[in-house]
């Protein structure tokens, strides 16, 4: 019989996994937001970060800080290439730039595989049992993902509404043609956009390698359900896509009793479904840029 203390476990497991989806959510919608189309490169590239992170960690010795900062740097500088050479050229056209995307998706995919194969790799950790709280047992790795996804989401909000960048980046979400009118180098915006981008994934995909396995596939299977908590919190709005990747994680391990942890995923979809069904906007997007 499923009790409260079940319950309350789950939702905690729920929240620490929704972080992690909030961050790939936000890298989705940051590109969405100022580039105006979905990159569904950036599942990929979540799994580039945890493998560069993995290989980071055993050349320096077993930081996982440094890892995650290698990983982040890896994935930033690489998002920033294929903006110069791929993604600039098709600005002009969102569909090509999807089309393009998932191109970049999968040729990042199978050149991990062919380089590194399909072995399961994780990251060196300790291992250590879980501490009790009341009814709640949480493992203190948990605690502390939670806390650097945590952080990494605190800097990105600062960057995006306390620096001149941000306000920059936001001007040209909402008009790129006056933003250039008004002075603005559109052109650096957009390095720096997927500087920012390339490196939340990079963390992103850092984390989801902590918590569970490495594999060529792990980002690929993170890609929909963050697709599905940028549209949840409103595609193009950063804080619902925060809000969106919560409450996707823990309705996802709310009904791993229900449907089992083979299917929770699918969950996605049918927040997909429904959110667009009714409210295609979001909780709190409106449909445009990054505000």
């Amino acid at each position: 019989m499923l009790n409260s203390a079940y319950f309350l476990n789950l939702v905690v497991n729920g929240v620490v996994e929704g972080i992690i989806i909030a961050l790939a959510a936000l890298a989705l919608t940051l590109v969405f937001g100022i580039a105006r189309f979905p990159n569904a490169a950036a599942g990929d590239t979540m799994t580039l970060g945890a493998y560069a992170g993995f290989g980071a960690q055993s050349l320096l010795g077993g930081s996982i800080v440094l890892a995650s900062i290698f990983a982040m740097a890896v994935t930033a500088a690489v998002s920033v290439f294929f903006y110069y050479t791929v993604f600039r050229k098709l600005a002009r056209s969102s569909v090509a730039a999807l089309i393009a995307s998932i191109g970049i998706a999968f040729m990042l995919r199978s050149g991990i595989t062919f380089f590194l194969g399909h072995d399961q790799r994780a990251f060196d950790i300790p291992i250590v049992r879980a501490v009790p709280i009341g009814p709640v047992r949480i493992v203190p790795s948990d605690l502390t993902l939670a806390a650097a996804a945590l952080g990494a989401l605190a800097v990105v909000f600062l960057v995006l509404y306390m620096t001149p960048l941000g306000r920059r980046m936001r001007a040209v979400a909402d008009d790129q043609a006056l933003a250039r009118a008004s002075g603005i180098n559109a052109h650096r915006v957009m390095i720096m956009l997927w500087v920012l981008a390339g490196s939340v994934a990079g963390l992103a995909g850092t984390l989801l390698g902590i918590k569970t396995i490495i594999t060529p596939e792990m980002g690929w299977d993170l890609l929909l359900p963050a697709f599905a908590a940028a549209i949840l919190g409103g595609i193009g709005s950063p804080v619902g896509a925060v809000l969106g990747g919560l409450l996707l994680g823990v309705a996802q391990e709310v009904s791993t009793p229900f449907v089992g942890f083979t299917y929770k995923i699918g969950l996605g979809f049918v927040v997909l479904l429904l959110v667009l069904l009714i409210r295609p906007n979001g909780l709190l997007g409106r449909g445009e840029a990054v505000r």
